[in-house]
């Protein structure tokens, strides 16, 4: 342990002074964000979030003015995405996965020692947890395991009373009554999922309007197929489930790790949020948020960005470059862009029309960058503007307070953040708005 310890100590000095050579500073938003040259370093730039030892202490995330944030839920094990509920709960999906066995080269396992410093000490927990706010305050007072011994649960749908949950290997479905506070029974197997190896495990969940299609979301199993193609077999894609039969089918191919679904009200258009390559610089390549068409490619492995050619993949296909399509919005490079909702208006007139982005955080530059959730305005049905910041402060003084993943709004006037480094639930609403208008009660 201490010859492990010492030689992560030292590769990660030599990763931080591997400088990837490019100006950390540029802004890289919107439809046509600059790309520089490819630029390899001897070892990729690393900077790991160092946790605070005492997590978000005495300090809180900044929201803007006119809203605040509240913590209402503490000591989760590793929260990742929520849903709320038709009656106001909140789902809490809680979990950790990954597989031994897909770690090929020495930098890859020194890289993965350090990257799991950025990360909770916490033991996942593998569950749902329901969380209720009997009388609308605010104040969510009821907890319990909903559902447990799940296997890294992280995507969530509700189709009128069945609830899916995209566990790392396979899609899975219970029953749900209104009020219910735990799973009547085990969860019934609508479909398995790609597991093997499972490099990037989450499984990211979205179901169409009306109910009849579930889409999933799939990451590769590489950065950029370095152990074959065989090995990336029905991944880096978004695959549409029948919700009833359990068939499945490609729906949109190329996505390296489409960490987050969401359904676009008013045109039903599925939209993702998704994370791109590394090890060519810290601004290559930016990570982005796109409209997912069924049948498109968007060029992963062997294209970034739309058609920019990407020459480390070997055999390299150009025919495959030639069917690539550009994402639609760029939201910087290593954000790690994990959580994905549509806004619902409830927000106030600023927030009104546009997404809220959950950032992870970058471990791949010397510049952090992420760290927050942003809010993308739209204008037309799409993605217009500069990306505002909505919730920060997650870190300062060299140190992390914690990683926002899952976003969620909440139709009652609030924005729920899951924390998976604080192990956290954030809900941030507007100032002197009640969740829920107080009941009158009838004379008798």
């Amino acid at each position: 342990m201490t010859r492990l310890r010492t030689a992560s100590l030292l590769l990660s000095c030599v990763l931080l002074t591997a400088c990837g050579g490019q100006d950390e500073t540029l802004s890289q938003f919107g439809s046509n964000p600059p790309l520089p040259n490819p630029h390899r370093g001897l070892l990729p730039t690393m900077n790991i979030a160092e946790p605070a030892k005492n997590g978000w202490g005495n300090n809180r995330p900044t929201v803007p003015q006119g809203f605040t944030v509240t913590a209402i839920a503490t000591g989760l094990k590793i929260p990742r995405q929520t849903l709320v509920l038709p009656n106001g709960d909140i789902l809490v999906a809680e979990g950790k996965g990954g597989e031994e066995g897909h770690i090929m080269r020495p930098k890859d396992f020194f890289a993965g020692v350090l990257k799991e410093r950025g990360t909770s000490s916490t033991k996942p927990g593998q569950r749902l947890t329901l969380l209720r706010d009997a009388n609308g305050d605010g104040v969510y007072e009821g907890r319990t395991v909903f559902a447990e011994h799940l296997n890294a649960p992280y995507g969530l749908a509700l189709v009128g009373n069945r609830l899916y949950v995209a566990n790392q290997d396979a899609l899975v479905r219970f029953d749900y009554r209104p009020g219910q506070t735990r799973a009547s029974g085990p969860p019934v197997v609508v479909t398995s999922l790609p597991s093997r190896l499972n490099h990037h495990w989450t499984k990211s969940l979205a179901a169409s309007p009306d109910g009849r299609f579930l889409y999933v979301g799939i990451g590769s199993n590489s950065n950029i197929g370095e152990a074959g193609m065989e090995a990336e077999e029905n991944r880096a894609m978004v695959w549409q489930i029948d919700a009833q039969t359990g068939a499945s089918r490609q729906f949109a191919t190329g996505l390296r790790n489409p960490t987050a679904l969401a359904i676009q009200p008013g045109s039903n258009q599925l939209w993702a949020v998704a994370n791109e390559r590394d090890e060519i610089g810290p601004n290559l390549v930016p990570d982005y948020l796109t409209s997912v068409r069924e049948g498109a490619f968007y060029g992963w492995p062997y294209s970034y960005y739309g058609q920019h050619p990407e020459r480390r993949v070997q055999p390299f296909r150009e025919d495959m470059v030639r069917k690539a399509v550009a994402p639609d919005y760029a939201l910087g490079s290593h954000v790690a862009a994990l959580g994905l909702a549509f806004s619902s208006g409830v927000m106030g007139a600023q927030f009104a029309n546009g997404v809220f982005v959950g950032e992870h955080g970058s471990w791949n530059r010397e510049t952090p960058a992420g760290y927050k959730v942003v809010f993308v305005p739209f204008n037309g049905g799409r993605p217009s503007g500069r990306p505002m910041d909505f919730v920060t402060g997650f870190q300062g003084n060299g140190k992390t307070f914690g990683r926002p993943v899952g976003v969620t709004v909440d139709p009652r006037g609030a924005l729920i953040v899951a924390d998976d480094l604080a192990n956290v639930v954030w809900r941030v609403a507007p100032k002197g708005r009640s969740p829920v208008e107080p009941k009158v009660a009838s004379a008798r």
